[in-house]
């Protein structure tokens, strides 16, 4: 009992230690035990005034070599050779790009999900998104119970911890007069304006065709964007129960039950309804070949579609799935899933012909124990993968130094565009005088390497393990704040702010005049003659 007492001390010590060591080794960004107001990741000390010298400024539309002068959060100023004096903070960029931070139009943060809740929320995620150059995001909300104005309640309270800004899309998983009416609510009183459709997840999300017609047209008539998860959901349900038929119940299974025929079925049939009504759409994550054919046919015509590859897609093919080991090849589980060698290319191709138009993440975290789940049965993996922090590096790696796209192209795919679709530009997206000072220095001459025991979610995993790559996110300016800078985090939680996204972006112009030209050219009604007899 005495010695038992005598080396309980070292044995604590030991815990203690290998307790520090672990979340130092998977970088528990600011420990997951450390609650909200109660930090330890530091607040940027960096002055309100801030000078970038010497630059290469990127926007979408220019670049030029300038001087960035921000003051308050805001860009003051861009051009050439700015005077300031000692109380400014002075950056020198040369050699280097500066752009506006990114915007990820696709998050899952806090989400509760197939039982069980993604593993960063809005602090972890978002501080995971400015080590990455990613200045703000679009959450998606998920109504509780039907209920919109509960849903968005919820998230008001998981957003209370945020350190950089964000929005939110709503999620609709059924339609009557009360969820038509928060529709309304949403878009002109909680600066939403964009709705989402799950055609997938049969006896939790899905909605039928009836549902999503209503829908459309409610959209239509507010000027918010209709936007749609495209997988048929019946289709998918048959599927899974063939794999369970056959014995396969790995992940292999979760992708051979949803193959590429059951995202272009639901893609088509959405750009389909949506042209009837004449509503603009917006399809997300787009992962196949086949489903970006039927964007690329409906935009040929005309149709005002747009088609979010998400970075997964684009640098991932579909054999991580069938790897021997479960916990390596769950944590590639996504719907729609990552597709085969090839159809990566071909997203890859369509992204810098424009016939995708943005780039997304579908960040949606589950560590190697939540995956584990589904360890006896692929239907209860959680799906979703990281890539809120790694989307910046990735897309200029595979885009940029591939020669696909130009520097311009890549700050328009990677915020501006976003920005425009959800009708927050120029205030984002862009750095002009008046834009919000979100704003990243790249260096093209560096390079990356991801690693799940360097990044910053809480995940244990990483679906981009080991890839290295050129061209470097060396500081990171948020809110006119330096957030990274020298691989270090300097953020609080309660310092993000939500930003209300107006209706009726540029995707609605002469909407009107093209139903009232489609009338006319009918000539209806038709008058006729009663007979007389």
């Amino acid at each position: 009992m005495e010695s038992s007492f005598k080396t309980q001390p070292l044995l604590l010590l030991l815990l203690l230690l290998f307790t520090f060591s672990s979340i130092t080794e998977s970088n528990q960004f600011c420990n997951a035990g450390i609650e909200y107001g109660e930090s330890s990741c530091g607040v940027s000390s960096s002055s309100s005034k801030i000078l970038i010298k010497g630059g290469t400024v990127v926007n979408a539309h220019r670049e030029e070599v300038a001087d960035v002068y921000v003051e308050d959060g805001i860009i003051v100023a861009v051009k050439p050779n700015i005077k300031v004096g000692d109380d400014v903070t002075v950056l020198d960029a040369t050699g280097k790009f500066v752009m506006p931070g990114g915007i990820d139009p696709h998050t899952h943060l806090a989400f509760e999900f197939m039982g069980t809740e993604t593993v960063d929320d809005f602090f972890s995620g978002q501080a995971a998104a400015l080590a990455g150059g990613t200045t703000m995001h679009i959450d998606f909300v998920i109504p509780v119970s039907g209920s919109l104005t509960a849903g968005f309640e919820a998230y008001e309270k998981k957003a209370k911890k945020s350190c950089m800004d964000y929005g939110f899309h709503m999620a609709i998983t059924k339609w009557d007069e009360v969820v038509s009416k928060e529709v309304e609510i949403m878009v002109k009183e909680k600066g939403i304006n964009s709705f989402k459709f799950f055609l997938a997840y049969k006896g939790a999300l899905m909605i039928n065709d009836e549902l999503l017609l209503e829908g459309f047209k409610k959209c239509k008539s507010l000027g918010a964007l209709a936007m749609v998860h495209a997988e048929n959901g019946d289709a998918v349900y048959e599927g899974q129960k063939r794999m369970i038929e056959l014995g396969i119940f790995g992940p292999e299974g979760h992708a051979l039950s949803r193959p590429s025929l059951l995202e272009a079925e639901a893609t088509a049939r959405a750009i389909r309804l949506a042209g009837f009504v004449n509503t603009p759409l917006y399809v997300v994550h787009v992962m196949s070949i086949d489903a970006m054919e039927e964007i690329a046919t409906a935009r040929r015509k005309g149709q005002r579609v747009i088609g979010e590859p998400v970075v997964s897609g684009l640098a991932l093919d579909e054999s991580g799935v069938w790897d021997p080991d479960f916990v390596t090849a769950a944590k590639f589980v996504m719907s729609p899933p990552i597709r085969a060698s090839g159809h990566d290319k071909a997203l890859q191709a369509a992204l810098s012909t424009g016939i995708l138009q943005l780039v997304g993440t579908d960040h949606c975290s589950f560590n190697s124990t939540q995956k584990a789940l589904g360890i006896d049965d692929f239907r209860n993996i959680p799906n979703g993968v990281n890539g809120i922090e790694e989307r910046m590096h990735l897309v200029w790696d595979i885009m940029v130094e591939s020669g696909q796209i130009s520097v311009t192209d890549y700050v328009r795919i990677t915020s501006t565009e976003c920005a425009r679709i959800f009708n927050i530009y120029p205030r984002k997206g862009a750095i002009l005088p008046g834009s919000d000072a979100d704003i990243i220095i790249f260096n093209p001459n560096s390079s990356f390497e991801i690693t799940a025991k360097s990044h910053h979610s809480r995940s244990d995993t990483n679906v981009y393990e080991g890839r290295r790559g050129k061209g470097k996110v060396e500081v990171t300016i948020a809110g006119g704040r330096i957030v990274w800078e020298n691989d270090e985090l300097k953020v609080v939680p309660g310092s993000g702010k939500y930003v209300e996204m107006p209706p009726f972006a540029y995707l609605f112009n002469g909407i009107d005049k093209a139903d009232a030209e489609y009338l006319s050219s009918h000539r209806v009604p038709v008058k006729r003659f009663k007979s007389t007899d």
